[in-house]
């Protein structure tokens, strides 16, 4: 499932030149990044512009020069400088009945696994990513805006890569937001992953940690990538061998990934790094291989989340059962023995 593209409209004259905004902010806005908060309000505007405006110091807090991750606060004034918002033609173009329709077909495709009045957990599929962005018109984001809009606040507690399936966290308030970051920053939530790996990864006794520092960097056309790299930034993954499979001379493992940090790519690159990239990985992993098993997608799926309801304070515990692709893959395969 490839999320499309949608072509701009020309842009509409504006009615009224833009002009500076003073915003206080409000209980429900308190707790977030000044570019998360900036990137929502400016509709339509690239995300470059709204990085630049902020470090020419264009945008204020308390008439005071911030960064992009200062922290806003309750009763902060943001100076918001001119800036040409989204036109209506393009906001129309945006909730087209063609893209509303695309949108039910997504939100169909994606089974609501907890929901109440803080929080909305979904399961995502494979290939439809987070948010929109670089020719994507619609992601889970915009797919659950338009197709709820009676929430009036909804945001991603966190991300998956695109596609990664599985568990995926929405806030429906910002008290819940800013505490479950809490949460996540602190060490206070469990995510683990189920995943197919090439080859037969032996694990020896006990469960394999993985802590090879990660360092992200952009490929000539601007592609995000991450390797390993003395300097790169500590990251740490707990791998368990759950099933080793073999057909002929081909082999497979079936792994569960508990994140114990939570950077980019982190669990695709340690695998590469182990020798054993995940089935399908068009970034870290082997084409070659893909190829001769015949890998349909990325073998990675979010099957767990463990956190403290941000709420009510109870201990909570989402599942996500192992994806029909993952079943189908491992059809193909016998077990190997226990002692092989």
């Amino acid at each position: 499932m490839k999320p499309e593209s949608i072509n701009q409209p020309p842009k509409a004259k504006a009615a009224t030149a833009p002009a500076v905004h003073l915003q206080t902010i409000g209980p429900e806005e308190a707790g977030q990044r000044l570019d998360n908060y900036l990137l929502r309000w400016a509709k339509g505007v690239p995300k470059s512009h709204v990085y630049r405006i902020i470090r020419s110091g264009e945008v204020r807090v308390n008439k005071k020069r911030a960064e992009p991750t200062t922290r806003l606060i309750e009763g902060d004034i943001v100076r918001l400088p001119p800036v040409r918002l989204a036109e209506p033609a393009q906001m129309a173009a945006v909730n087209s009945a063609q893209t509303k329709s695309r949108a039910r077909g997504y939100s169909d495709k994606m089974p609501i696994l907890y929901e109440d009045d803080a929080l909305l957990i979904v399961n995502k599929p494979t290939g439809l990513a987070v948010h929109g962005g670089s020719g994507i018109a619609l992601g889970v984001i915009e797919t659950l805006r338009i197709t709820r809009p009676e929430l009036k606040f909804l945001e991603l507690v966190h991300r998956l890569d695109r596609d990664t399936s599985g568990v995926l966290l929405l806030a429906k308030k910002r008290s819940a937001l800013v505490e479950m970051h809490r949460q996540i920053r602190e060490g206070q939530t469990d995510k683990r992953y189920f995943l197919l790996a090439h080859g037969e990864i032996v694990q020896g006794s006990g469960v394999m940690q993985l802590k090879f520092p990660l360092h992200k960097y952009l490929l000539p056309n601007g592609e995000r990538r991450v390797r390993v790299d003395p300097n790169g930034l500590p990251s740490h993954t707990a791998l368990r061998v759950s099933q080793v499979l073999k057909r002929e001379d081909v082999a497979i493992t079936l792994a569960e990934a508990q994140l114990k940090t939570g950077r980019t790519h982190q669990i695709r690159v340690h695998l590469q790094k182990l020798g054993h990239s995940i089935l399908g990985d068009d970034k870290y992993g082997f084409e070659d291989q893909d190829k001769v098993i015949k890998s349909k997608r990325l073998y990675l799926h979010a099957h767990l989340a463990g956190f403290t309801h941000p709420r009510t304070g109870e201990k909570m515990r989402i599942e996500s059962p192992l994806p029909e692709e993952f079943m189908a893959m491992m059809k193909g395969f016998e077990p190997a023995p226990e002692n092989h």
